[in-house]
């Protein structure tokens, strides 16, 4: 089982996204048996809550299932997921920070997108500040398919 975990910093809005569009994208590729997908953050200020309101809509208005709640990463997530993919460095940093000995391949989460000259941009900004829900889901999309290419080839899936 690969696991890959998705981080933000209050792991309502970006993280949860990409949570639930990767799981959406992993199931209908028939690979749910293969791929276990989660979402944390690296603070705790959101803990328990359920995602804001602007990811719930565009997830909704895509047909998208989300019905987590937020946590904050755990030293125990460093060692049992495989990926560790953070929105932005800020939260790579942090991740780094902590990782350090640890079996997780930590990374940007559009790295693979760039990668795949899907994107030009590094960093998933966090639409909580700017409201830009739709340019986040666009580039969570991209960054998604971008990372299940990537695994299927990596893995052979």
């Amino acid at each position: 089982m690969i696991k890959v975990l998705f981080v933000c910093l209050g792991n309502i809005c970006r993280s949860p996204m990409a949570e639930a569009v990767f799981r959406d994208m992993v199931s209908k590729a028939g690979l749910s048996d293969k791929i276990l997908v989660d979402s944390a953050a690296t603070s705790d200020w959101e803990v328990g809550k359920r995602a804001h309101h602007g990811t719930l809509e565009i997830l909704h208005r895509n047909n998208i299932p989300h019905d987590g709640r937020a946590r904050r990463i755990t030293a125990d997530d460093l060692d049992e997921f495989d990926y560790i993919l953070a929105m932005d460095a800020s939260n790579l940093a942090y991740l780094k920070r902590h990782a350090r000995g640890n079996k997780a391949n930590v990374a940007l989460f559009l790295s693979y997108a760039n990668r795949a000259s899907t994107v030009d941009v590094d960093e998933v900004p966090d639409p909580y500040y700017d409201g830009n829900f739709d340019y986040t889901y666009e580039l969570v999309m991209k960054g998604c398919q971008a990372f299940l290419d990537y695994l299927r080839q990596q893995h052979q899936l």
